[in-house]
């Protein structure tokens, strides 16, 4: 790997002490390609994280961030002070194997349209098994439900090698996200309003609307703990992942599909928040009222980047997005994998 292409390795940590012992020495035994620099941004941590990196992690270069800006803005802001070709953004929590680097970056070296890509990601406490976020890759469906190749909803596959081979998709895991500095400042970034979740697909979303593309590396693996931060059961989470959501699709969606779709969502929305009511799942019924309450504060700001964002549109359909519903499939079809639902993103 030539030398004068820098890499950067980002990790953004908020009260991460603990999960340095555990993580931190992979990233820095595996990280050794020439021009390759390891960073933590410590985003306004309460803890003793800065000192703890100090004093047993010295090689680490450590961004201090003034406060706690999110998942979001904190990577625009720490990102601002990284000089480099390809940055690599990682979770704080994710495990990296020999030889993780190098089949990642050749991808984007190798192709002047790929913006990301993304590893297999598996999981840390099931090795033998996908993990959530982002597993082989990430799409939508026809309503913007994410999904992934071995993980449809909350049901992950096994790795038996069914996803073992290069391909197109929607969008790559913020877990471990490999990205052209090029592309991520030419897209402005994350959209810091987003704080947490959903904020990557956005970001891909933008960009293949831009006409690049994202892929995924079977070759390269990692192994990501998950939840570390945030429960995937929390009301904080049903929040972000429905008000986001509506964000995301209300700024990307094509016109000639804006105004079906996005109605849909709506109805879908309130059948989920129905179905969490009838569940006794009062919190996470609330948290989709107080996500809806935000999208509509909010709708000023989204019809001003909707504008901006449609003006820089070059490209009219993805074929990375399942034109059917994963929700239909999933509960009334039964369909558990990806294989089963026949979908063809190269087509």
């Amino acid at each position: 790997m030539a030398e004068n292409h820098k890499i950067a390795i980002v990790i953004l940590s908020w009260n991460g002490e603990k999960l340095f012992p555990k993580f931190l020495p992979s990233v820095i035994r595996n990280s050794t390609e020439p021009g390759t620099e390891i960073y933590v941004a410590d985003n306004g941590s309460t803890d003793h994280s800065t000192a703890f990196l100090k004093e047993k992690f010295p090689s680490v270069k450590i961004i201090e961030l003034e406060k706690n800006y999110g998942f979001a803005e904190g990577y625009n802001q720490a990102l601002k002070q990284v000089n480099a070709d390809y940055l690599v953004l990682l979770n704080s929590d994710v495990e990296v194997t020999p030889n993780w680097l190098e089949p990642c970056i050749s991808m984007l070296k190798a192709d002047k349209n790929l913006a990301a890509v993304q590893p297999k990601i598996l999981s840390y406490e099931k090795p033998h098994q996908f993990e959530y976020a982002g597993a082989a890759g990430g799409f939508i469906d026809l309503f913007g439900y994410p999904f992934c190749r071995g993980r449809i909803l909350n049901r992950m596959e096994p790795d038996l090698g069914q996803y073992n081979s290069p391909t197109p998709i929607f969008w790559a895991s913020g877990a471990c996200l490999f990205i052209k500095a090029e592309s991520f400042k030419k897209a402005n970034g994350f959209d810091g309003d987003f704080w947490a979740h959903m904020e990557e697909i956005d970001l891909c979303w933008r960009l293949k609307n831009q006409g690049y593309k994202i892929a995924y590396q079977p070759v390269s693996v990692v192994f990501h703990l998950g939840g570390g931060t945030l429960s995937y059961n929390s009301p904080k989470k049903v929040y972000l992942n429905f008000r986001n959501n509506l964000f995301m699709l209300f700024k990307n969606l094509p016109r000639n599909q804006f105004t079906r779709i996005f109605f849909a969502r709506m109805i879908l929305d309130g059948v989920a928040a129905l179905k969490f009511l009838l569940g006794f799942h009062f919190y996470s019924f609330w948290a989709v009222l107080k996500a809806h309450a935000s999208f509509y504060r909010n709708l000023g700001k989204l019809i001003k980047k909707r504008k901006k964002l449609l003006k820089l549109t070059t490209v009219k359909k993805q074929t990375e997005i399942y034109r059917g519903s994963i929700m239909w499939k999933f509960f009334i079809q039964k369909k558990r994998k990806f294989s089963d639902l026949n979908f063809n993103p190269e087509k």
